[in-house]
């Protein structure tokens, strides 16, 4: 049977393209050459090529996709000087070196769009560069069988290609294998919750084995659930089949005794085959010291397989002639003293080898049980005592020097502030690497509205959050019929052309308290309600319809498929109510204090077909362990710990297929008042206070991230002040120390910068309010209307002062916490001083245009619009802004190139700032005789952009001094003897 024509062009252009390897040529040249003997008479033609693509010819796309992509996010390479990754640029010079004709180019630029997605944020050190592409590329056994894995799960070329950089980006700032000299390098890598941050560390895993690291060592959670899951992601996506095998015959019983998921594992098909032992291959095996079922276990398997044999016993084992030719040990292991105990014996009796062994520390959750947590105060003289877990990670740095530390986490904070000095310890000290928000995943923006002010509902907020109240059980008999309803909505969608792999779980969470015997009532108590809900009623019905109507197909997602009626969707709900029920039961709880209390076959989503269940829990569902198919939580419990808050957030993830179904029911709590003391807590903000704290650390660092005349900015050791600066709430935990490194000043040339310590006592206010009586008395009496091009206008008070006139306000002003706004003090009086970079600033006072606006009269001026807001971590306010004014002062300042209206056109000069004022109340306010707000209840908040006439490209952003100049290079040390 004679090839079709499209067939022969995917031969030829593959052939083609794989010839160039990483750098794009000439194509038609490369075509020519590959069709030359086979296919002399192909129709090589654009033409042809542009019909194909534009027919949608899966095979074609498929295969340019994977190689502009790789063109797209190739680092820095030599062919494209300038031109920076996953831009329009980028892909141009593709283009111009494929010499591709316009048409062509347009067609594939609509088959294969540009990935414009962030890459990973890197603060590091500086390190000597070994892990280059042409090494990569010449090992790269384990990483090209994990991609080809990724891409077998549906994985697109753009997310194989950002997990590709970020992997590297991890490998890279390791020591390097080969090397003479050992060396330990140790960083963090912060994702964000439920995130995949096990794509990382696999992948980080297959290209650090493929350059010659011989023992890694995954600590995977405190229980053997958590290990276990770890364990199976390793082995079924890197690890392979026949090296589970080791030689085992699939089709002989007998021999396959003590090898796991065979026989019992669904999936075990799925499991990448290399196709023979990869020994047999050209590569290494890999060899397993922890299994699906069994930890690590002393001497029994560990002494065997911890033996390395040399091809050249002269040489040592980090020697390449050695290195490359042994096979790699993997251990998948609990935090658990007992068993890290047994491993840290076992090393100690490899006499002689462990000083010559490439190793790798992947320490999951680093943030739990990794950190030293004991009082320093206890400490004996000279001595660090740790806790156990430390202590023992401590030991195995020791062991091996040549072993390489990487933590994940997306709580960062714990491990930012471990002492730097302490050699021993696990302070990323080398590299910290913000991995950035994947497509697909839900977070922090999709169940907040960061940018809506105090009392405003967002987009985000109407779709996914439900408010609860603390009265028992409240709307919870809605969270169970929105779990029938949203499990109904799936399987309708899988008969309607949805692909249903994702919808295989389907799983509600409650959580309400951390104590088992309040977990068993409240299970017993969702049973109650779930057999009393009547489903199969009218009465059942009825209620689900309506919950139907004005929810789920209210915000039903377009793209996808969704029943007209209620009546449509009614033979799917007997269907999920059937399998949620299934067992007589639609109630799991998950708790207790053994591990046989987590070893229920129905809580085991790799194994079992179909989970659609109710999960009752606690602590132990807040971190690590992944829900599956999660789509309604019902969440009360509260606490004062950021991390512990923040890992509660299992509903953050991906959720292909029905993300528009995902609702969070969590604590609002009524404001009983308008003082602070009389607002009670809500959980749902003191969540949202969190993530902000996140977005914001997050945001720093990719400000930092950038060279400065090839030099990092900020290094590792210098993140805990810049932590202090925007969360002083979190205390180090190292009590008895301080931070050498002071943060000074913080250049922000074009950025809306927000100050939120202002202080709370009268006289505080009235005093700063009275520093702006000058300001106050130089805007206009009548409002100007600014706005942009397509953006929202508003009214407000405009003036012009000098730069002067306001550093004589700011450098008066009183701070709550004052460091955090003196660093951008510093930078603005750096701006004023010989040869200054700022003239003047436009002053502005937005004035509200509600209904319900509040309007007074400050010191004799005005009237002013007077905003309400609250303090939401001590004594820090949450936003202080309205989204709606951003627009016009970045322009005033000169920092957008978004063309204003007439009014903010006119103003716009190019050496001045801009500065919105924001008076805020935060309970009913007393007037004064003149009809005045008392100063003594304002809060003159304000928000500033500097002109970008004030960046120097040869100054960093950030800048720091040592508060012992003797110490200059320690981050943090003892209080003694330092200024208090």
């Amino acid at each position: 049977m004679s090839a079709t024509p499209a067939t022969t062009l995917l031969e030829i252009h593959t052939s083609a393209l794989a010839g160039m390897g990483s750098v794009p040529r000439h194509f038609a040249r490369w075509a020519a050459l590959a069709a030359d003997e086979d296919h002399p008479d192909a129709d090589l033609g654009e033409e042809l090529f542009h019909t194909y693509l534009a027919e949608g010819d899966e095979g074609l796309q498929a295969l340019w996709s994977r190689h502009l992509t790789a063109w797209d996010f190739a680092e820095e390479p030599q062919w494209s000087p300038g031109a920076a990754a996953r831009t329009d640029e980028r892909r141009t010079a593709v283009y111009d070196r494929l010499r591709l004709g316009s048409d062509l180019r347009k067609a594939l630029d609509a088959a294969v769009p540009v990935a414009k997605i962030p890459g990973p944020t890197v603060i590091t050190r500086e390190f000597s560069p070994w892990y280059t592409p042409e090494r990569a590329a010449t090992r790269s056994f384990y990483w090209r069988a994990y991609e080809r894995k990724l891409r077998a799960k549906g994985w697109p070329d753009a997310a194989i290609a950002s997990l590709d950089e970020a992997s590297r980006a991890v490998v890279e700032r390791l020591s390097d294998p080969e090397q003479s000299a050992a060396r330990q390098a140790k960083g963090l890598v912060v994702g964000y919750v439920q995130s995949g941050k096990t794509a990382n560390f696999t992948g980080v895993t297959a290209k650090a084995i493929d350059a010659g690291y011989r023992l890694v060592i995954v600590l995977g959670g405190t229980l053997n659930l958590l290990r276990a899951q770890t364990q199976r992601r390793l082995d079924m996506e890197l690890i392979g089949q026949e090296n589970i095998l080791r030689g085992a015959d699939v089709t002989d019983v007998d021999s396959l005794v003590g090898v796991d998921y065979v026989g019992d594992d669904g999936d075990w098909p799925d499991f990448v085959s290399h196709g023979a032992r990869p020994s047999t291959l050209g590569a290494f095996d890999v060899e397993r010291l922890t299994t699906r079922d069994d930890d690590y276990k002393s001497l029994a398997q560990g002494i065997r397989a911890l033996e390395f044999e040399k091809r050249e016993p002269t040489r040592p084992l980090h020697d390449p002639a050695n290195l490359h030719h042994t096979a790699a040990r993997v251990l998948v292991v609990k935090k658990n003293k007992s068993v890290l105990t047994k491993l840290v014996k076992d090393l100690k009796q490899i006499h002689g080898l462990l000083g010559e062994l490439p190793a790798l520390i992947i320490d999951d959750e680093s943030d739990q049980a990794s950190v030293n947590t004991l009082d320093p105060k206890k400490w004996e003289q000279g001595r660090t005592e740790r806790t156990a877990i430390n202590g023992l990670l401590s030991q195995l740095l020791t062991l091996l020097p040549r072993a390489q530390y990487v933590g994940y986490t997306a709580t960062p904070f714990a491990n930012v502030f471990i002492d730097p000095g302490d050699d021993a310890d696990i302070f990323p000290r080398d590299f910290l690497i913000s991995l950035p928000r994947p497509d697909g995943y839900m977070g922090v923006q999709d169940f907040h509205d960061l940018d809506v002010v105090d009392g405003g509902e967002g987009e985000a907020e109407r779709r996914h959050v439900r408010g609860i109240q603390d009265s028992a059980d409240d709307r919870l008999q809605e969270a169970l019929d929105a779990f029938v309803l949203t499990g109904a909505l799936k399987l309708h969608r899988a008969d309607h052309g949805v692909p249903s792999g994702p919808f295989r779980h389907h799983t509600m969470l409650v959580h309400e308290s951390v104590r088992m015997a309040e977990h068993d009532a409240l299970a017993r108590r969702i049973e109650t309600m779930w057999h009393n809900a009547a489903y199969a009623s009218t009465e059942g019905h009825t209620r689900l319809e309506s919950l139907f109507e004005k929810d789920f197909r209210t915000h039903a997602e377009d793209s996808l498929p969704a029943p007209a009626t209620y009546a449509e969707l009614k033979p799917y709900v007997y269907k999920a109510h059937h399998r949620i029920n299934k067992g007589g039961t639609p109630v799991i709880v998950v708790n207790g204090a053994s591990e046989r209390d987590y070893s229920q076959p129905d809580l085991d989503f790799d194994r079992t077909e179909n989970v659609w269940k109710i999960l009752v829990g606690g602590t132990k569902l807040s971190r690590g362990f992944t829900v599956e198919g999660l789509t309604i939580t019902y969440y009360r419990r509260t606490t004062q710990q950021a991390d512990t808050l923040m890992q509660m957030g299992r509903w953050f993830g991906f959720r292909p297929g029905y993300r528009d179904l995902v609702r969070l029911y969590i604590g609002r709590e009524e404001k009983l008042g308008r003082s602070r003391a009389a607002k009670t807590v809500d959980l749902y903000e003191a969540f949202e206070a969190i993530c902000r704290d996140e977005e914001l650390f997050r945001a720093e660092l990719a400000r930092y991230a950038p060279l400065v005349d090839g030099r990092p900015q900020v290094t590792p050791a210098q993140i805990p002040p810049l932590v202090a600066q925007h969360l002083p709430w979190v205390k180090p935990s190292a009590r008895n120390k301080m931070f050498n490194a002071e943060l000074v000043e913080v250049r922000s040339p074009g950025v809306w910068e927000e100050p939120t310590a202002y202080p709370d006592d009268p006289d505080s206010l009235r005093h700063n309010t009275e520093c702006w009586a000058p300001i106050l008395g130089r805007l206009s009496s009548a409002p100007l209307s600014l706005g942009s091009d397509g953006g929202p206008r508003y009214d407000a008070r405009v003036g012009t002062v000098s730069h002067q006139e306001l550093l004589e306000v700011l450098c008066d002003l009183r701070w709550s916490v004052p460091a955090q706004f003196s660093p951008h003090l510093e930078f603005l009086l750096d701006a004023g001083r010989e040869g200054g970079t700022i003239d003047d600033w436009n002053v502005i006072a937005p004035m509200q245009t509600s209904a319900h606006r509040n309007e007074a009269r400050i010191l004799g001026h005005g009237p002013f619009s007077v905003a309400r807001r609250t303090r939401r971590r001590g004594p820090l306010f949450g936003a202080i802004r309205d989204p709606k004014h951003v627009a016009a002062a970045k322009r005033l300042a000169g920092a957008s190139n978004l063309t204003g209206n007439a009014a903010v056109e006119q103003n716009v000069r190019p050496r001045r700032g801009a500065l919105v004022l924001y008076p805020v109340v935060e309970s009913e306010p007393r007037i004064v005789s003149d009809g005045s707000i008392d100063p003594r209840d304002l809060v003159m908040a304000f928000a500033f952009v500097a002109p970008p006439s004030t960046a120097r490209g040869d100054r960093p952003l950030v800048r720091f001094r040592a508060i012992d100049s003797t110490r200059a290079e320690a981050a943090i040390i003892d209080r003694e003897g330092t200024r208090s």
